[in-house]
């Protein structure tokens, strides 16, 4: 997959599945998430990792999932589980995978040394999990490795954060908005997606819809879930809207009109409108296409 189609690929739901539970292994391939996790952190009991290792690499290698990008949550390599998971991972052949607690750009060159060890190609994604205080504090340094190495997203912890910081998750997250905030910009600054962290209260749908809504303001590609039910809203947030949509359009066709022709600045429907925004407008417009080739299938 070229860089550019990686970068246009919808990524508003990504879907954490635990990898120990083959019944949500196989009704994964039916749920409208972007991304599915399959988690081997996490999820799954120390004593259940083996065996949750075989049965993800089995499904992903039998595969059914459709369109939908598939990415293995590793255990860290500083686990007795972590090397070998990320071997599998590499032979069962998922998009890439996600390794937890990432701290700094030492450990992605190692990940990234690690799986040309396996033999992952070159577009193979790595997604690292910012979600510790030092991730946060080294963030510059850790995204600067996407120039150099397979890096291409970042998923927020906000679990983990909450806890290493000994803060409170409140509704507005006003502990956590600075972070949020630095790994967005770090991300924009080379190129890498940036996917929010979970909202745990699965039967708050009301403030599931404002968080993820405060995500996307933030500039969130997308976010985390932990339950199919949560795929919906986070789709419908994170997508262009048709009002978004027409004024991209407008904003194109504007600036592909010969009577515009060399001008840098311009009015469309009441709006002063700059080149930056036509380039914005080319990356709504190349988005929505992806979207809707997800949907058609």
């Amino acid at each position: 997959m070229s860089a550019q189609s990686m970068k246009s690929r919808p990524r508003r739901s990504c879907l954490y599945m635990p990898g120990a539970n083959e019944r949500a292994l196989e009704k994964a391939k039916s749920i409208a998430a972007d991304t599915l996790l399959l988690d081997l952190e996490d999820a799954v009991a120390p004593d259940a990792k083996v065996e949750a290792r075989d049965r993800v690499c089995e499904a992903v290698k039998a595969g059914g999932y459709g369109k939908r990008e598939i990415i293995i949550r590793m255990n860290g390599l500083d686990t007795q589980w972590g090397a070998e998971d990320l071997e599998a991972a590499v032979a069962a052949g998922p998009n890439g995978i996600l390794a937890p607690k990432v701290s700094s750009a030492a450990e992605v060159h190692a990940l990234d040394e690690a799986l040309t060890k396996a033999g992952a190609s070159a577009d193979f994604s790595l997604w690292i999990m910012i979600e510790t205080p030092l991730s946060i504090l080294n963030l510059h340094e850790i995204s600067a490795c996407a120039s150099t190495t397979r890096l291409t997203t970042f998923v927020m912890g906000t679990n983990d954060l909450a806890k290493d910081m000994r803060a409170m998750m409140t509704p507005d997250r006003i502990a956590f908005q600075t972070q949020l905030t630095m790994a967005v910009t770090a991300a924009r600054a080379y190129g890498i997606t940036a996917i929010d962290g979970v909202f745990n209260d699965i039967k708050n749908s009301e403030g599931f819809e404002a968080e993820c809504q405060q995500g996307r303001v933030m500039g969130f590609d997308g976010k985390t879930l932990i339950h199919p039910a949560q795929v919906e809203t986070c789709n419908t947030v994170f997508s262009p809207s048709e009002a978004d949509v027409a004024q991209a359009q407008d904003v194109i066709a504007a600036f592909a009109d010969p009577e515009n022709a060399g001008k840098g600045v311009l009015k469309v429907n009441g709006k002063m409108t700059e080149i930056l925004h036509l380039e914005e407008a080319k990356r709504l417009i190349e988005m929505e296409k992806a979207i809707q080739s997800l949907i058609e299938g």
